[in-house]
């Protein structure tokens, strides 16, 4: 293939095309031209990299064999309808639909069996009758969200007969019709393709339904699916984390394309659940109260809706719509009763017809309101006590610092045991007895593939004093070493949050450990405690307050201010801090939460705080000498980019794009960040460039650049290369296609004649490979590299583990060579990439990803933290789908110049 520069134009040395004749009023077809330019697509591999010591390992992914590849899947429309005609909307009750039609309407299928999603698609292997096949079948006790009675009347208050009499009766059953038109067809044989790197068209979808075939196993076997992954409901899997949430252990299985063949990749999963059992236990836990009557009952309503639950005595099933606007004992409704030929109405109360008609003892409820199981306008009760949650509810909302902290700690695996648990997933999954599977010739491996991995030398150390080091197991520490590029702490001051610390203590020690490392600090200018009378105010008042205070005791800005602040990780202090700091002043801030104070905590203070003041702490030997290869040769940048959602729970928290690049060349240790808001859960970074008149471009990329130009002796760099984070492979030709381009127009806006060349590589965390040492109870070792065997069959990836796993399993991080124009061989590409997990300024250990990725991070964690308290009604979810338009996105606050091109996140 020719080569093609950054606008997918040949290189080669073409004749100057002949000038246009055109006449005068015909405007040239040009521009449309341009439109239509060839998408770029993710690069072949370009070899293998050999350096490193050669190491055997066991991988995850078990081979796959495929014995049918001439067949083909036929691709079916699933439509479900209610007997009078309405389709049905609830979700969940398409498997039990199709699965009567398979018992049903055997010898109208031919006695096929068929993949289906749960939801409009269906697939089988050869095709059935007809395109359009209808079927009527019958389902009893059917409660999607409907009542069936049996456990409280409905609005109209009618006891629906006799309760007793409905204890005997089945539960209405009910007639729907599902309707199945033909689609599309798949060759197997695109499996096979693939496998030997020719991909088509259809080798996604192909795989796509074997994904679909697991899927659907696990529904059979009662599983919870999220996405590929699957639950049981086993307790032994269950591990409470607090507020009334467990994480439940299942395990994710999907078949993946490699370049030894097909393989299926089973790992270990976690998802959150509600715990199941009474409603009101889990509402005691979920809020920390000590009893019912201390709830908050508007909080429980949001908790509740949706969740299914068990009525006693009935046992039957029901979805909650809300809560009772009274309390049970005061909530009425009117109950009609037949005598003779006339229906009598009353108004009862819910307690009173619990207690008195249906005879059931209520012990607490009558004072608490009710769950109601109806629908709007025609509500029906139950008392608190009588519901319990059904198992296997999952649990969407955020997870609280102390959550994460628990389920990480109990979700952790050594690599043995880990090794143990897939060998019984996948023996417990029996998927030899899926008949899709069987019929497709599919036949799975019990044992782990095995791969060979290389381990890359740790690069060279560079500290204070002219000392090197080589880091063992991917760790250092700086016990008797000096910082390499220290900065001098003059003027300062210490403002404390926090009541109870011995503020001048940690002051001279922090003085006395500096001095050790090579970092001179002066004494502060003060130290400012808070006025006891505004602890109890909201945090932006409590900030204010404390910059008054500051500023009318110190005679200039100071250079740095170091603040204690009451508890650690979540202090709402914090976002509102950081905003007074960088964005309204421009000071240098390290905010610490003192409780063990020692040697090493303090160096790590100091670390953090020398990075941000524009030093440095070590630097790699090769980027001292400089002989990085092709990077220390021409200039070049080095960009890491990441985009930052809210959880889960929040649908309308602006996202935050990060971008950070090196910055004095040769360096590639030193890093700035140009942080943006933007949609929320839009993944695509939409403001690299942004051109705004003809002059100007408003984009991130434009600060980014023209930084790297000033802080490198005014050069312009040859080579850009970009780290991007968080993106999935159907996102790749998004990276190459849309945000690509904006780069590079933002570099035309710049000097229309300059031309970098670019690296475009992904590094994505969140998959499902691992690597076991056979044998050994360790992970394993850092620089640990695997290019082959399960790696892509066409395209340029590899699975890097720079870091030294401490605890649990380690999770390689995958990076994937989108576009590389500069022309890194293997070997070289996989030592920058080593080298660049060895440059994080904050850390004395490898880290797991390269450093510009995890910059990105924390630049857009901690502007994020900014957002948090701002004015709430900007980004309130009252804006629901009513087809308004989406509110507008707030922006960030600019940082102050002095310290946005400092590693302020650091």
């Amino acid at each position: 293939m020719a080569s093609s520069g950054p606008n997918g134009t040949d290189n080669g040395d073409s004749l100057p095309p002949p000038p246009p004749v055109v006449p005068s009023d015909v405007v040239p077809v040009k521009a449309e031209l341009e439109k239509k330019k060839a998408l770029r697509l993710p690069i072949a591999r370009r070899g293998l990299a050999s350096k490193g010591t050669k190491l055997q390992l066991l991988t995850n992914h078990y081979r796959v064999n495929v014995a049918n590849t001439d067949g083909h899947f036929y691709q079916y429309s699933v439509a479900l309808f209610y007997d009078d005609g309405r389709p049905v909307e609830g979700k969940g009750v398409g498997r039990k639909l199709l699965d009567r039609v398979h018992e049903t309407y055997d010898s109208e299928l031919n006695g096929k069996d068929f993949a289906y999603d749960g939801e409009k698609t269906l697939f089988t292997l050869g095709s059935l009758a007809r395109n359009k096949l209808e079927f009527t079948v019958v389902l009893e006790d059917i409660i999607a969200s409907r009542n069936n009675g049996n456990c409280s009347p409905d609005g109209n208050g009618e006891l629906n007969e006799s309760d007793k009499k409905r204890m005997r009766r089945p539960n209405s059953s009910k007639a729907f019709k599902v309707e199945l038109s033909y689609a599309s067809k798949i060759p197997l044989q695109a499996i096979a393709n693939a496998l030997r790197g020719q991909e088509s068209e259809n080798y996604q979808e192909a795989i796509r339904v074997l994904d679909i075939i697991l899927r659907q196993h696990a529904a059979k076997q009662g599983c919870l699916l999220v996405r590929q992954s699957f639950f049981h409901n086993d307790p032994k899997n269950f591990a409470d984390v607090g507020g009334g949430v467990l994480g439940c252990r299942g395990f994710h299985s999907s078949f993946r394309t490699t370049q030894s063949g097909l393989s299926l990749n089973i790992d270990v999963s976690t998802t959150m659940i509600i715990t199941p059992g009474p409603v009101v236990d889990f509402l005691i836990s979920n809020q920390n109260v000590r009893d019912p009557f201390s709830l908050d009952w508007a909080k429980a309503k949001r908790t509740l809706k949706n969740l299914r639950i068990k009525a006693s005595p009935s046992n039957q099933e029901f979805k909650i719509t809300g809560i009772s606007e009274f309390p049970c004992k005061d909530q009425t409704f009117t109950l009609k009763r037949k005598g003779g030929d006339d229906v009598a109405e009353e108004e009862v109360t819910v307690y009173d017809y619990f207690v008195n008609i249906r005879k059931i003892d209520l012990r607490y409820s009558g004072d608490l309101p009710c769950i109601n199981v109806g629908k709007p306008k025609r509500p029906t009760y139950i008392p608190l006590e009588l519901c319990s949650l059904v198992s296997l509810q999952r649990y969407t909302k955020a997870l609280s610092t102390l959550q994460r902290a628990s389920l990480v700690e109990k979700s952790r695996q050594k690599p043995q045991e880990r090794m143990r648990v897939l060998t019984d997933a996948l023996k417990s999954s029996n998927y030899g007895s899926e008949p899709m599977l069987r019929n497709c010739g599919i036949s799975i491996s019990p044992n782990f593939t095995e791969v060979e991995g290389r381990v890359l030398q740790a690069p060279r150390l560079k500290f204070g004093n002219g000392e090197d080091f080589n880091p063992r197991n991917g760790r250092w520490n700086f016990n008797n070493k000096k910082i390499v590029k220290p900065t001098k702490i003059e003027r300062w001051a210490v403002v404390n949050f926090s009541a109870r610390c011995d503020t001048r203590g940690l002051v001279r020690d922090l003085i006395k450990c500096g001095g050790m490392k090579g970092i001179v600090i002066d004494q502060p200018f003060d130290v400012f405690e808070e006025n006891g009378q505004f602890r109890r105010a909201p945090p932006v008042v409590r900030v204010e307050k404390m910059f008054e205070l500051v500023q009318s005791k110190l005679p200039g800005a100071p250079q740095f201010l170091l603040c204690l602040l009451p508890e650690r990780k979540n202090s709402d202090l914090y976002g509102p801090w950081k905003k007074k700091n960088l964005a309204e002043f421009g000071i240098v801030t390290q905010c610490i939460a003192p409780t063990r104070v020692n040697d090493q905590y303090l160096t790590n203070v100091l670390l953090k705080i020398n990075a941000k003041l524009g030093g440095l702490n070590s630097i790699l030997g090769v980027e001292h000498s400089p002989s990085i290869p092709i990077v220390s040769r021409a200039p070049t940048i080095i960009i890491g980019m990441d985009v930052s959602h809210g959880s889960p729970g929040q649908t309308d928290i602006p996202s935050i794009a990060a971008v950070v690049s090196s910055r004095e060349w040769p360096l590639i240790s030193k890093y700035r960040a140009s942080v943006r808001t933007q949609s929320p859960k839009m993944e695509m970074i939409d403001n690299l460039f942004k051109k705004v008149s003809d002059k100007e471009d408003e984009g991130i990329m434009r600060e980014l650049l023209l930084d790297f130009y000033t802080s490198s002796g005014n050069r312009k760099p040859d080579n850009i290369i970009i780290f991007r984070d968080g993106v999935s492979e159907s996102q790749f030709n998004q990276v190459l296609n849309i945000e690509l381009d904006q780069i590079i127009e933002a570099c035309k806006f710049l000097d229309e004649k300059w031309n970098p060349k670019f690296l475009v590589i992904v590094a994505q965390k969140n998959h499902h490979t691992k690597f076991f040492q056979p044998g050994a109870p360790d992970n394993v070792p850092p620089g640990t590299v695997i290019d082959n065997k399960i790696c892509h069959p066409r395209n340029y990836d590899f699975y890097m583990c720079a870091h030294a796993g401490m605890i649990g399993t380690s999770r390689p991080t995958h990076y994937h060579v989108l576009l590389d124009e500069i022309g890194f061989s293997p070997d070289d590409l996989q030592e920058l990439v080593h080298s660049l997990s060895y440059v994080y300024q904050r850390s004395t250990t490898a880290i797991s990803v390269v450093a510009p990725i995890c910059y990105a991070h924390l630049a857009a964690t901690q502007m994020g933290q900014f957002m948090k308290f701002e004015d709430k009604s900007e980004t309130s979810s009252s804006h629901g789908g009513s087809g308004m338009p989406a509110p507008p996105v707030p922006q960030l606050p600019r940082l102050q110049e002095n310290v946005s091109s400092s590693m302020f996140f650091c």
